[in-house]
């Protein structure tokens, strides 16, 4: 069969299909793409021909930017249980490097995403070609080597012969849960219109079977051992739960053997908010039940988490616990020193359930007792009159019971965590592994394209709008409604935090103009986001009080079309951190307010446990 490397590359990849527990779903749902000089007349064309949108071919999808692009497929590929994801192709120079921050992002989190970047020519004919960066040590080099190491798979392909061996084993990692990340193919721009004669095999249906690993009967012998020689043990949930969906498995073992339930940020929602057993988020941005919990636990039980330092409170946290960790990937399952249980969430859970081992009935009881009482916590902090942050969450979190609520940067997430109240995981979708500003509409969009029928609510402070808006006219363009509660506190609250409590002096942290003397503390700027936002194309709503917060939400709710709800916040906020977060602070300094923060710095590093 004789066709472009590039219309190949796409018709292998409308082929492609993902399978589990005997359902199977599109693995490559799409392309998104910014087409330029060095993809247009290859993956570009191939995507015209072959009709885009309609029956088996790819869908495509012109975004603003090509970050955000691959936000938007981490966003689909979190919600579809990393089951199906898009790929996205640039061109050369800058359409590739705006690919890095994305990359990095998803193979933090462990998300499948396929690039697809233009590349110089790879026959040097043309050289240097518009936006070639040229290496004076070696003329292989091109931008697109910034990907490697955000890429869980990297490969450039120089001649047609590497196409089928580069692609299957780009579907092999994106179906892997233990390697999956972003996989990057760079594609030469000659090498894209370059002819060849296929072998029909390769565009055949291909199914690729996502595996359940079992727990190997020598580990899960000693897991048992460790479980049943535990008296107060507690469960850290994190994203393995949801990706593997073992929330019903997790809430037996949690209610047949008395254990309570932590989660991380990628965890929220493992079990329902009010179920007995769930105490909430653990670590820096935890709730007081889970923590206290933590600081007594003999056992940590983590399943499916990566441990990042929010979780363990820099290494504060879990006291003298001893650490059990399941994960599909051994890296993360031998984190902390912890016994390996080296499986599939759910498998793994089924096979601990096993046990007629209980937890002491008064640690079960204790844990009750602290997550009726935070559940009070969050009523008292959300019942606020004025319109501070956590009173804006407690108004969208009784609007938005069954949708689910988008975030990623700024003091959002930490009162997310603490504060939000959902049942599903689905309904909370925080990216907290990059914590990338201006991941929220984007991702929001995704979000939206994976589960359709579910109101999206995409809530975003002024800093991370401002990095990263205009998807915006990509949902518009595709009549893709998200709710986007827009929240403006002029500047970057969270840090300006930080910075104070570290003696940086809230320096660069507030969107002010100069002053007289010369530093930022002048006047607000006399931007108007919301205006903005109508540019975009959206409907636009302001609230000035919660009870027009309120209706304006429900108003937003009720349309088709994509609306944003623009409101400024006071200050003011709910419990702050419930456990230590090592940020390292200047060690000499004239300011006393650096000084007095050193000191409670080296107390608190006291603290760190070196966790053999």
């Amino acid at each position: 069969m004789r066709l472009t490397v590039a219309q190949a590359l796409v018709r292998f990849l409308a082929n492609q299909w993902a399978e589990r527990d005997g359902v199977e779903q599109r693995l490559i749902a799409g392309v998104f793409g910014i087409f330029g000089h060095g993809n247009v007349a290859g993956v570009g064309q191939a995507l015209a021909e072959q009709g885009a949108g309609t029956g088996d071919a790819l869908p495509y999808y012109l975004a603003r930017n090509e970050q955000a692009m691959v936000h938007t497929a981490v966003g689909y590929a979190r919600t579809r249980d990393r089951l199906s994801t898009f790929a996205c192709t640039t061109s050369i120079g800058p359409g590739a490097t705006n690919l890095v921050t994305g990359a990095a992002l998803a193979t933090i989190n462990r998300l499948p995403v396929l690039l697809l970047p233009g590349d110089v020519f790879a026959t040097r004919v043309a050289g240097p070609v518009l936006q070639e960066l040229e290496d004076p040590g070696s003329y292989d080099v091109t931008v697109n080597d910034t990907l490697r190491p955000v890429s869980r798979f990297f490969d450039r392909i120089d001649r047609p012969e590497q196409l089928p061996s580069a692609l299957l084993a780009a579907m092999r990692v994106l179906t892997d849960p233990a390697e999956t990340g972003a996989v990057t193919l760079a594609l030469p721009q000659d090498v894209q219109a370059e002819a060849y004669d296929w072998p029909e095999e390769l565009f055949a249906r291909r199914v690729w079977h996502v595996a359940r690993p079992v727990p190997e009967p020598a580990a899960l012998a000693r897991a048992l051992e460790l479980i049943r020689g535990s008296h107060r043990p507690l469960i850290v949930a994190g994203g393995g739960v949801a990706y593997s969906r073992a929330c019903a498995e997790l809430l037996r073992f949690a209610e047949n053997h008395g254990v309570p339930v932590a989660e991380t940020q990628a965890g929220k929602g493992a079990l329902p908010y009010d179920h007995p057993c769930a105490v909430g988020a653990v670590g820096h941005t935890g709730t007081a039940a889970a923590n206290a919990l933590a600081r007594e636990a003999d056992l940590v039980i983590g399943i499916g988490t990566r441990y990042s330092d929010f979780t363990t409170a820099s290494r504060t946290l879990f006291g003298r616990a001893r650490f059990l960790n399941v994960n599909v990937t051994a890296f993360d399952a031998a984190k902390n020193s912890g016994a390996m249980l080296v499986a599939d969430a759910r498998e793994a859970l089924l096979a601990l359930d096993r046990t007629d081992w209980r937890a002491d009935p008064e640690w079960t009881r204790q844990a009750a007792a602290l997550a009726a009482g935070w559940q009070a916590e969050i009523s008292r902090t959300y019942a606020g009159t004025e319109l501070t942050q956590p009173v804006v969450l407690g108004i969208l979190n009784e609007i938005a019971e069954d949708g689910v609520v988008v975030n990623a940067a700024g003091s959002m997430p930490g009162d997310l965590h603490r504060l939000w109240r959902t049942r599903d995981p689905k309904g909370y979708h925080v990216e907290y592994g990059y914590s990338c500003m201006g991941y929220e509409i984007a991702g929001g969009l995704g979000v939206k394209l994976a589960d359709p029928e579910r109101e999206v609510f995409v809530l975003v402070g002024d800093g991370s709008y401002l990095m990263m808006a205009q998807e915006i006219a990509t949902a518009v363009q595709e009549g893709v409604k998200l709710v986007i509660v827009l929240v403006d506190n002029h500047g970057f609250a969270s840090i300006g935090d930080l910075s104070e409590s570290v003696g940086a002096l809230r320096l660069g942290t507030a969107y002010r103009m100069r002053g007289p003397e010369g530093e930022l503390d002048g006047d607000r700027l006399p931007v108007d986001l919301a205006a903005n936002a109508a540019s975009l194309g959206a409907d636009v709503l302001r609230a000035g009080d919660p009870e027009a917060l309120r209706a304006a939400l429900a108003k937003a709710v009720a349309s088709a079309h994509t609306t944003v709800v623009y409101v400024e916040t006071v200050p003011g906020g709910g419990p702050g951190a419930q456990a230590w977060w090592d940020v390292p602070i200047a060690e000499v300094s004239e300011l006393a307010r650096t000084r007095a923060a050193r000191e409670h710095y080296d107390e608190a590093k006291r603290d760190q446990r070196p966790y053999l």
